[in-house]
């Protein structure tokens, strides 16, 4: 590759190759993201991709993680972009660079920094002066470190995406987006090409069809659908329409499917996150993975080649195999073309994909079939054409969801011959060429046939093989399950072996050797058995309802705000707020939190309420005993702004902001889903209140979505008056259970529509206190879902707010504070509901001095943990009814890497926060096992 970073590097997407430096190459790419691996353990990572034979990585540069604060930028240390582009140049591996501004990546905000989200009007990812004024500065930051590291200046980045997956996203004017973008990229001296990746197939949404933006694809299938051939073919006659190559940039992490992606033409193969990572710090993400909510793990890992720690896994060597098939092939099959052919199959074919045909460029094909059920097949294929070649047709065996690429017609000359491979039931995944000649390394299950059209005479010799001339060829027989080989030497004293295993010895084949047995290497063992790392811990219990102020301590609010406007990003806030005596007021029986977000624990005097976790929308709390409450405390943990935009939840939105929207202590829960008059409509949900005229006095009364109608949908309008208290100044209606889709009308005006994963609805502004409410419900009612109840909650809102927060150095601030109150304890522990303590101790050092993987066993626990003052794991364990889903990895362990060490020793703080309301959080074990 040193020809590449010498001089300029001419990069061409073209419709045949995608070619570097004019050599066509097949992109073997896997996602590595510096933001989550320790900068010491760069080198290691790219060196065991490229040891596996992926030639390129993609990596994304998340704005948020350089620019902390507006105008306060980092790319030192841990955030040094351009030392990592320059390892990859010296590693040798192609980078396809993603600087969004959005990247998604199941990362905080996809991105975007959160002082975007407090800017009014603003458009996110969308052609906004105001939104590309702040882009412009992010690019001025990341496009020069881009552009000293591209191709043709000293650097491997040979393409740089623009933005992530638009298509999912409602932009309205995605030309002009994308066409903004391209300039602004173009204007600080990006040369290599620029693209843009279509998430759902809106390859229109994605690019805006925008001049000099390359589009490429996403697919995400499922890896045994028997239709993605199909779907592929498509897109390649689309792109192929207008001059461009398929790039897959983002797929699943299965060989078989890289594969049946090979077969359909693709010139880039990007399966995503084959090289997991950790979240470190507040970085998380929320996103729609959940029903609809989840909250992303610390740990970053979906099952790729190489886990956060390092391990190679199994897929590992499938990835080896596939990217020593394709180095075998060389520039014929970086050039190569899907036939658009299906061959006949015969056999066990059910459950077979494809065949598909890969045309060679200079002749020959590949065939193509992958099996894709848990049972071997066996069938056999004729491939158009074979028979005018003098190939007939052929028994192949494909193992239980593994796919095959066979050869046939294939010039010899590719190695240096004059011949043809005329057929093969056995794979050819490895070749070697040297000046005395080549060997061929061959697989297959249970008996191989290799077919040899040789034009100059050859003396033959085989071992543990059959080699006869039949009609001027050479047919090889072998038996998988022992080594065979077949010696062929020219006349002018050149070899050719040909080398033949079973599919297990292929996978872990280390190198071709001359002579001898093949020499596997495969992977280590490794113990899971639990070491003592931590020799004592100790434990301090804080109080739950004080906040950890920052160092501008806790001010006052005039009304509750987003913590975006107060400039609070990451990490927790504390809310404050005092309940107002009013004579005549009742007792308060619970908390209505408005439109909360992330993880909201609530006090009331001091008393722990609960944890909720709104997802943007409302929740009422309700107290364990109703009494008089003069203060309530709610301690505000931002997770992590969503990476995605999903209508479902508020805080699902890309621009959502987190905390709340005022406090309201509840007196009174009132059921109102009796006695509504109903009446059919004939229009949707949303119209104007009807005046038909009808005398209400004729109108059947009924329960809310109680009308059994003949209509489907059923559209119907239901009405009722309510009373109101006089000492109340606070009323929320809650539609729980709702399966429908609403639209309420507060005394004749339109307080919004209401649906099942926001059911609740303020109508504080249209209620006079002391005054009877009429309530209208235009619903669009599905048959058989439910409608749910009406409940009201009246109250009291919470005044004199005040608010404080705390990010990670804070934390760990107080941590340092209360440490000499620390005292010695023991597991298991235990944690009042509502409590909160820092847990301490002093980590060895693994004995190979990679670091540990930590499970944590408990229940009713959330964790924050810091090693050497970096936040390393935030976990939510098991226990109560707010706990989200957690997906993106492990959602009970977390990785303390060995390069963080210091001497061999970390100091570790944990900071626990009991979040279960029925009983107490419970710590039972930390158990470390040695990476």
């Amino acid at each position: 590759m040193s020809k590449a970073v010498e001089g300029r590097m001419n990069v061409r997407f073209e419709t045949d190759a995608v070619r570097i430096g004019g050599e066509p190459l097949i992109l073997l790419c896997a996602s590595l993201f510096y933001f989550r691996i320790p900068r010491l353990l760069w080198k290691e990572r790219m060196e065991q991709l490229k040891a596996i034979g992926y030639n390129s990585i993609d990596v994304y540069f998340p704005w948020n993680y350089h620019e902390l604060r507006e105008g306060e930028w980092d790319f030192e240390g841990e955030r040094d972009a351009d030392a990592f582009l320059k390892l990859a140049a010296e590693t040798g591996l192609w980078v396809v660079a993603r600087p969004g501004p959005y990247i998604c990546s199941e990362w905080d905000g996809g991105g975007l920094p959160a002082y975007l989200l407090a800017r009014p009007n603003l458009r996110l990812r969308d052609n906004d002066a105001c939104f590309l004024r702040d882009v412009s500065r992010w690019f001025d930051r990341i496009m020069p470190i881009l552009k000293a590291n591209q191709a043709g200046e000293g650097g491997t980045v040979i393409a740089v995406q623009l933005d992530n997956e638009l298509d999912f996203y409602g932009c309205g004017d995605p030309r002009g987006y994308m066409s903004a973008l391209r300039d602004m990229a173009l204007e600080r001296g990006i040369t290599v090409p620029l693209f843009a990746c279509a998430g759902q197939g809106g390859i229109v949404q994605a690019t805006g069809l925008a001049d000099g933006v390359m589009p490429t694809c996403n697919f995400y299938p499922d890896n045994r659908d028997p239709e993605l051939e199909a779907k592929v073919l498509h897109y390649r006659a689309l792109l192929e329409e207008r001059g461009y190559p398929l790039l897959v940039t983002e797929t699943n992490r299965s060989h078989t499917l890289l594969r049946r992606l090979l077969s359909c033409g693709v010139k880039l193969l990007g399966p995503y996150l084959q090289v997991s990572g950790t979240d470190f710090g507040f970085t998380n993400a929320t996103n729609n993975w959940g029903r609809p909510l989840a909250f992303l793990t610390s740990d970053y890992d979906f099952g790729g080649m190489i886990s956060p720690e390092g391990h190679i896994r199994e897929e590992a060597y499938e990835g080896r195999l596939l990217s020593r098939l394709i180095a075998a092939y060389g520039a014929p099959l970086a050039r190569a073309a899907a036939a658009g052919v299906r061959p006949a199959l015969a056999g066990q074919a059910v459950g077979v994909a494809g065949p598909a045909v890969l045309k060679l460029h200079g002749g020959g094909s590949l065939l193509f079939l992958s099996n894709l059920t848990d049972d071997d097949k066996t069938v056999t294929a004729a491939v158009p054409g074979a028979e005018e070649a003098g190939c007939e047709p052929a028994t192949i065996t494909i193992p239980a969801g593994k796919s095959v690429a066979l050869p046939y017609g294939v010039p010899l000359s590719i190695w240096g011959f004059a011949g043809t491979i005329v057929s093969s039931t056995a794979e050819l995944h490895m070749a070697v060429t040297g000046t005395e000649g080549a060997a061929l390394a061959f697989h297959a299950e249970g008996e191989g046939t290799v077919v040899l059209r040789l034009e100059e005479p050859a003396v033959i010799a085989a071992e543990h093989a059959s080699a006869i001339r039949r009609d001027g060829d050479v047919v090889v027989t072998f038996d998988s399950g022992r080594e065979a080989r077949c010696l062929i030497r020219f006349q002018d004293g050149r070899l050719l072996r040909l080398i033949m295993t079973n599919r297990m010895k292929a996978l872990y084949m280390d190198e071709l050797e001359e002579d001898g047995p093949v020499r596997l290497v495969k992977p280590p063992q490794r113990s899971n058995a639990a070491e003592q790392a931590v020799q004592e811990w100790r434990r301090c219990d804080v109080p739950p309802a004080l906040p950890t102020a920052g160092p501008d301590g806790c001010k006052k609010l005039a009304s509750p705000s987003w913590l975006e406007t107060e400039g609070i990003y990451r990490g927790y806030a504390w809310y404050g707020a005092t309940v107002p005596s009013r004579p005549g007021t009742p007792p308060v029986k619970g908390v209505l939190i408005r439109r909360g977000s992330d993880v909201i624990s609530l006090y009331a005097d001091g008393r722990y309420a609960g944890t909720v976790v709104p997802g943007g929308s409302s929740r009422y709390v309700p107290l364990a005993a109703e009494a008089p409450v003069e203060r309530l405390a709610a301690r505000t943990e931002i997770w992590g702004h969503s990476n995605f935009d999903d209508i479902r939840l508020p805080g699902l939105r890309l621009s959502a902001m987190k905390g709340m929207k005022g406090m309201a202590a509840i007196t009174d829960v009132r059921n109102v889903s009796g006695n509504w008059q109903v009446r059919r409509t004939a229009g949707p949900a949303g119209q104007a209140e009807p005046e038909d005229g009808i005398d209400s006095g004729l109108l059947p009364v009924v329960s809310f979505g109680g009308w059994l109608s003949a209509d489907h949908p059923a559209r119907e309008c239901y009405s009722r008056t309510v009373p109101t208290s006089e000492a109340a100044d606070s009323w929320t209606l809650h539609f729980d259970g709702l399966q429908s889709l609403v639209r309420l009308y507060v005394n004749g005006r339109d307080a919004g529509e209401v649906n099942p994963f926001d059911p609740y609805v303020e109508i504080t502004p249209y209620v006079v206190p002391g005054q009877p409410v009429k309530l209208t419900v235009y619903a669009e009612r599905m048959l058989g879902l439910s409608a749910g109840k009406v409940l009201l909650y009246e109250g009291v809102e919470a005044a004199d707010w005040t608010l404080g927060a705390a990010g990670e150095r804070e934390l760990l601030a107080q941590a340092a504070d209360v440490r000499d109150r620390a005292s010695q304890t023991e597991f298991p522990l235990e944690l009042e509901p509502g409590g909160t303590a820092w847990l301490y101790g002093t980590c060895d050092n693994s004995a190979g001095g990679k670091g540990w993987r930590v499970r944590v066993d408990g229940s009713g626990l959330k964790l924050t943990v810091w090693m050497e003052g970096r936040i390393v794991g935030r976990i939510w364990t098991p226990g109560g009814d707010a706990r989200p889903i957690m997906t993106g990895g492990s959602p009970d362990t977390f990785y303390l890497p060995g390069v963080w060490f210091r001497d061999r020793r970390a100091e570790l703080c944990l900071w626990l926060e009991a979040v279960d309301r029925s009983r107490p959080g419970r710590l039972n074990a930390l158990t470390f096992v040695s990476v």
